[in-house]
């Protein structure tokens, strides 16, 4: 199993030190450094290179959407996951401008914290389904779009709500299987993978906001 390095960044003592005991237990999970708020963080970016960062949004002196553009200005390959509460939500568009490529809440699980670490290492995001199905997410329409259709708009919030294609089928009143193709067009237009990369990339190109 290849090995990847991890950094946590939290400003709560208790919470960083828990976190880190449980990824020390997960086989092929590296802990390389622990940080307590951006500027910390930063200063021990320069002297190493985790493959992951656990990266807390609200920290004294330097907060996580700071902390994040700021590291991916030095470390272009960095794939960092934001620690959040539901409280947060209001920086998560953000976070998600300033380049994180997942977000994990606080109470998770230890299989959903080796679930979040796996997937952004291979495939290059992850969301927690429990946040999307509980936050606020808001289409931006557009009058004249040239890249999706009407209704292709409308599937995007839908995907990126965490609902399933026959969710959506029932939603809308049209087949799976239409869905399933709004799905494929959509991710071939926007050259993402999967769901996860389709939320991102919504929120990055301003069609969808959260908060």
């Amino acid at each position: 199993m290849e090995r990847i390095d991890i950094a946590v960044v939290d400003d709560h003592d208790l919470f960083r030190e828990g976190l880190m005991l449980v990824l020390r237990q997960i086989p092929g999970f590296n802990v390389v450094f622990d940080a307590s708020d951006g500027e910390s963080f930063l200063a021990k970016l320069g002297k190493h290179r985790p493959d992951i960062v656990l990266m807390d949004i609200n920290m004294p002196r330097l907060d996580g959407v700071a902390a994040t553009a700021q590291s991916l200005a030095l470390q272009p390959d960095l794939k960092i996951i934001a620690l959040t509460m539901f409280s947060d939500q209001l920086h998560y568009s953000q976070m998600i401008q300033a380049g994180v490529k997942g977000f994990m809440l606080k109470k998770g699980n230890k299989q959903e914290l080796q679930q979040a670490i796996t997937e952004v290492f291979s495939e290059g995001a992850y969301f927690s389904r429990e946040i999307l199905q509980k936050v606020a997410l808001h289409t931006l329409r557009r009058a004249e779009d040239k890249l999706f259709t009407p209704r292709e708009v409308v599937v995007i919030g839908l995907v990126c709500s965490g609902l399933t294609s026959p969710e959506i089928a029932a939603r809308l009143g049209i087949s799976i299987k239409t869905v399933e193709g709004h799905r494929t067009n959509l991710f071939q237009k926007t050259g993402v993978r999967n769901s996860t990369e389709l939320v991102l990339w919504a929120v990055r190109h301003e069609y969808l906001t959260i908060g």
